[in-house]
């Protein structure tokens, strides 16, 4: 078994990648050497340069915010340049800012041969003294712990549906909680474009529509015996709005994406 890898990862406030905090990191082909599945990660930024930024940072000053573990690689489809990007699992924010130095010392091993350019990486292997130093610094902040699953909810949730104008009654339904994370994962993986019918809504409706897509479950959530861990390489797909409302249409019956493929096959040929 190899060693666990630790690293720092750096997030820019602005950045030629739509990166998701806690999600999605995408990466130079170069880092791929430090970022393996299972490296824990910490997150930092460096010196505020733009202050209409400042309210998604915890501090001006360079800092590290939060912690993680790196998930799975892909290739960015988007990149010219043979760029990657990995899912982040496991994200903990810190509740307070630590400063990439305190006094003249900074937290990081700085190597002499680097003293001039270590902060221009992106990506910086660290030792694992240096993780749980930093580890140790943000306990006391009880980082607020987060996992990428799907929690249904145990208790019915009230709700007032009007049946006909001026008529309401109060309904009862059981609502199932869905992760941010995986579905920002999901359309990382697999795209917008419907995965049954080619629909895109960026295509067909141009701006307006970029980065819409529903993310369908290939195991509905509503047979989970209880809250577990979703691959959204595997078990998530994205449908236009028609698609996943037709897979859904009748209550005893989820259809499977090759079932849905096969009706739409049916009327094309």
């Amino acid at each position: 078994m190899k060693d666990t890898l630790f690293v720092v990862i750096v997030e820019n406030d602005e950045s030629e990648w739509k990166d998701k905090t806690g999600s999605i990191y995408h990466y130079p082909k170069r880092y791929q050497k430090y970022l393996p599945e299972g490296t824990q990660a910490v997150y930092y930024k460096g010196k505020l340069r733009n202050k209409k930024y400042r309210s998604t940072r915890l501090s001006d000053e360079p800092h590290y915010f939060g912690i993680a573990t790196i998930g799975k690689s892909f290739p960015d489809k988007n990149s010219e340049k043979a760029d990657l990007f990995a899912l982040i699992e496991n994200f903990s924010p810190f509740k307070e800012p630590i400063l990439s130095k305190t006094g003249n010392k900074y937290i990081e091993e700085i190597p002499p041969t680097r003293a001039t350019n270590y902060w221009r990486d992106g990506v910086r292997p660290i030792s694992k003294q240096v993780y749980e130093n930093l580890i140790s610094i943000a306990s006391a902040g009880e980082p607020i712990k987060h996992k990428n699953v799907l929690q249904p909810f145990n208790d019915r949730e009230a709700r007032l549906t009007s049946k006909k104008e001026g008529d309401s009654k109060l309904v009862f339904t059981t609502r199932y909680e869905r992760s941010k994370v995986l579905r920002d994962q999901a359309i990382a993986i697999h795209g917008t474009t419907c995965i049954a019918c080619g629909f895109n809504f960026e295509n067909f409706y141009s701006d307006y529509g970029a980065g819409y897509i529903q993310i369908h479950h290939v195991n509905p959530i509503s047979e989970f015996d209880s809250a577990r861990l979703v691959n959204p390489e595997l078990e998530l797909v994205p449908l236009c709005a028609n698609c996943h409302a037709v897979v859904h249409r009748r209550k005893d019956k989820t259809l499977s994406i090759n079932e849905l493929k096969s009706l739409i096959n049916k009327k094309t040929d």
